[in-house]
C-alpha cells in the first residue's frame, strides 16, 4: 500500500484506492499491507489516554493509548451510532497531534452514507482517513481492509508521530469473510465452520496496537464486532476476548430501556 500523510481527509475503498472522485495522494513510501512484527521488549507499556466523549468508557473502561479496545455488540443495538460519535469526538490531551483511521467492512450504503454524513457535520474528516469496504465488494477485499487500515495508521505513527486511533467495524463481516475464502479453498473448517487458524488471523490484526519505546506516536484500536445470537462464547468474540485487553458489551437490556 502506497501510504502518505495526505490521506488524511480522504475517503478511500477497502485496497486503499481514492473513492472520493480524487486523484490517489503521491506516497511517500510503500509498505507490506502484513506490517512489521513489533519486538516485544520494544513494546512501551500503555498510558496516557484518549477521551472518547463517551462517559461509560472515558469513566469506566478508559481507552489507553497503545490499547486494544472492543466492543461487543448485539444485533440490533446502535453499534454503528457509536462508533460514528466516538470518531466524531475523540480527542487527546496536551495539544498532541492526533488522527483517527476508520474502516468498515460490509457497510451497506446507508450505513457507510451515515458515517461519511457524520464526519462531514462533525467537521473531523480532515484528520480522518475512512477506509470503507461496501457489502457488495469482492469478500476476499474484505480481508484486506483492516490490514489496509492499520498499515495506513502505523505510518501516521511512526514516521509522524501522530497518536492514531483505528476504528475497525464490523470485525463480524470481516470474519465472515475468512469463513467464506476458507470454505472455497475447501479448508478443513474448525468451531462453527469457521477456519481453525482463525485465532492466530486475528492476533496478526489485533496485535498491531501498541507504542514503541523512543517513538513518540502510538496506535489504538477500537475494533466493532456483533455476537452472533447475543452468545458471548461464539468465536469471533471468544476468540476476541483472548487477544485484546477488556470488552465493552452493549446491553440489549439497558437499550430497550432507553
Amino acid at each position: 500500500l502506497g501510504v502518505s500523510r495526505t490521506m488524511l481527509g480522504r475517503v478511500l475503498d477497502g485496497l486503499g484506492r481514492p473513492a472520493d472522485g480524487v486523484p490517489a495522494p503521491i506516497a511517500e513510501a510503500r509498505l507490506p499491507i502484513q506490517g512489521a512484527a513489533l519486538n516485544v521488549t520494544r513494546r512501551q507499556k500503555p498510558q496516557d489516554f484518549i477521551e472518547t466523549g463517551v462517559s461509560a468508557i472515558d469513566g469506566l473502561n478508559t481507552l489507553v493509548r497503545g490499547q486494544k479496545l472492543p466492543i461487543f455488540s448485539c444485533a440490533g443495538l446502535p453499534a454503528a451510532r457509536l462508533a460514528a460519535q466516538i470518531v466524531c469526538q475523540a480527542r487527546v490531551r496536551g495539544g498532541e497531534r492526533f488522527a483517527v483511521v476508520f474502516a468498515a467492512m460490509g457497510a451497506p450504503f446507508r450505513e457507510y452514507d451515515a458515517y461519511l454524513e457524520a464526519f462531514r457535520a462533525a467537521g473531523v474528516l480532515d484528520r480522518t482517513v475512512v477506509f470503507l469496504n461496501k457489502a457488495d465488494d469482492p469478500q476476499i477485499e474484505r480481508l484486506m481492509t483492516p490490514r489496509c487500515a492499520l498499515t495506513c495508521a502505523e505510518h501516521l505513527a511512526l514516521a509522524h508521530g501522530m497518536h492514531v486511533l483505528a476504528v475497525l467495524t464490523d470485525m463480524t463481516s470481516y470474519c465472515e469473510a475468512l469463513r467464506e475464502v476458507a470454505l472455497a479453498r475447501e479448508e478443513v473448517p474448525g468451531r462453527r465452520g469457521y477456519p481453525g487458524y482463525m485465532y492466530t488471523d486475528l492476533a496478526t490484526i489485533y496485535e498491531r496496537a501498541g507504542r514503541v519505546v523512543g517513538r513518540p506516536g502510538s496506535v489504538t484500536q477500537l475494533p466493532v464486532l456483533t455476537m452472533p445470537d447475543d452468545d458471548l462464547t461464539h468465536p469471533i468474540p471468544d476468540l476476541s476476548g483472548y487477544i485484546t485487553e477488556g470488552q465493552i458489551v452493549l446491553s440489549r437490556e439497558l437499550h430497550q430501556q432507553g
